[in-house]
């Protein structure tokens, strides 16, 4: 491969990714690696062609005592280019858990809050990444979801974009290209640290390369997963269509789900498993899938008539439905002062201020206030964990049950309507 078709490649991967029409600006995560120094050369050089603005940002995780030279020399890189450059210092690393995992985390919270109104910014992953994650997936027991392995795009509940153009590429290519051009990157001594699973899964994967088991075959695995995940996606969308109803009481949104329990049983077990995540999903805003143990465990007491709790959503089983909604504990805690657009529990959103009163969870002590009207059609259980408004006496308002005071909370739950979430992007 040359020079020149890399970037060719790259050029392909940003119109396929981003075109025809391309945003004013785009972010690009670099870390100082070859990696995503290349792609910084690489997207510097696009944008020759077509006059998108970019922005850098550089997440130092203070980990390290070189971290901070680094960091100044990806500033200077950036300065030389003529792009902005800002550095994002992460302090939550308490020794607890998989430092690795929390690190991701961590970058993609802080380059999402540093964004701003851009949607879309660059990840340096390659190819060699993606058959590393396949790998280590596969070693913990992944079905076809974890086995897809990254996806060249992918769009966070907060609206940025993530996207991986280098997924393609090998990283020995990436830093032939650097190489030639004599650019500058730094090696992270980490990458050689056997304490890190990724390590240890990439020397395996070194060894496996001679029994014919290499990155390219793992990456053409995943593809094939991703259509087959499309496939399932799409058929448990049509499940939902058929079974799934978000709830309401007097056409206002109560943001719960009612699953009809003799479609439900009628259904396989992977879309049973599957609709069950979306439903949690989409419910909890959360952005993860459960770990399937677990997931698993609640299907099987569902399908024995129990319920349960997972992700912070509780599941009650009736005659008829499976009805599903934000668990009260997940929330108790959760208060805004209600300003016009306070955002509660990331669905529930304040059209106006109302001085002197708090947004918060309706609770046991503001059902006990409800009138009965009030909680005709609604549920205790799942009325706990709704929007309402409270003063130092007491609950002033629950717009979505209709009690009190006249107030707006609008429902907006992350993604849109629960059957929007299985559409492919």
């Amino acid at each position: 491969m040359t020079d020149t078709s890399l970037q060719d490649r790259f050029a392909a991967r940003m119109g396929q990714l981003l075109g025809p029409e391309f945003p004013a600006q785009i972010g690009l995560a670099v870390s100082g690696g070859g990696d995503s120094m290349a792609m910084l050369t690489l997207a510097h050089n696009w944008t020759r062609d077509w006059g998108v603005r970019l922005r850098v940002v550089t997440v130092d995780h203070g980990l390290r005592p070189e971290s901070a030279a680094e960091v100044e020399m990806v500033a200077r890189e950036c300065a030389a280019l003529g792009w902005p450059h800002d550095t994002l210092r992460w302090h939550g690393w308490d020794g607890q858990g998989n430092l690795q995992d929390a690190a991701r985390r961590a970058r993609l919270a802080l380059i999402d809050a540093w964004r701003g109104e851009m949607a879309h910014i660059l990840f340096a992953h390659t190819l060699d990444d993606q058959a590393e994650t396949v790998l280590m997936r596969l070693k913990r027991g992944s079905g076809v979801d974890g086995l897809s392995g990254m996806a060249e795009t992918r769009r966070l509940s907060s609206g940025m974009v993530v996207l991986r153009p280098l997924l393609r590429e090998r990283r020995e290519d990436l830093r032939h290209y650097l190489t030639t051009l004599k650019g500058h990157w730094v090696e992270d001594p980490s990458n050689a640290d056997p304490r890190f699973d990724r390590v240890r899964t990439r020397q395996v994967l070194a060894l496996l390369s001679d029994y014919g088991l290499t990155p390219e075959g793992l990456v053409e695995t995943a593809s094939r997963m991703a259509r087959a995940r499309t496939a399932l996606m799409r058929r448990t969308g049509e499940a939902a269509a058929r079974i799934v109803t978000e709830g309401a009481v007097d056409g206002r949104p109560t943001g719960d789900l009612w699953i009809a329990r003799d479609g439900f049983a009628a259904l396989d077990r992977e879309t049973q498993l599957r609709l069950l995540a979306a439903g949690l999903g989409w419910i909890a805003s959360a952005s993860y899938r459960p770990r399937a143990t677990a997931l698993e465990a609640v299907l099987d007491r569902a399908l024995a008539g129990g319920g349960g709790t997972l992700g912070g959503c509780e599941l009650r089983v009736s005659k008829t439905h499976l009805h599903l909604f934000r668990e009260f504990k997940a929330v108790a805690t959760l208060s805004t002062p209600a300003v016009s657009g306070a955002l509660w529990d990331t669905r529930w959103r304040l059209a106006a201020s109302y001085p002197g009163l708090t947004l918060r969870a309706l609770g046991p002590d503001g059902w006990g206030q409800l009138g009965e009207t009030a909680k005709t059609g609604a549920c205790f259980a799942a009325a706990r964990s709704l929007p309402a408004l409270f003063d130092d006496a007491g609950l002033v308002s629950c717009p979505v049950l209709g009690h009190g005071n006249p107030a707006e909370v609008a429902f907006g739950p992350v993604g849109g309507p629960f059957a929007a979430g299985f559409i492919p992007h």
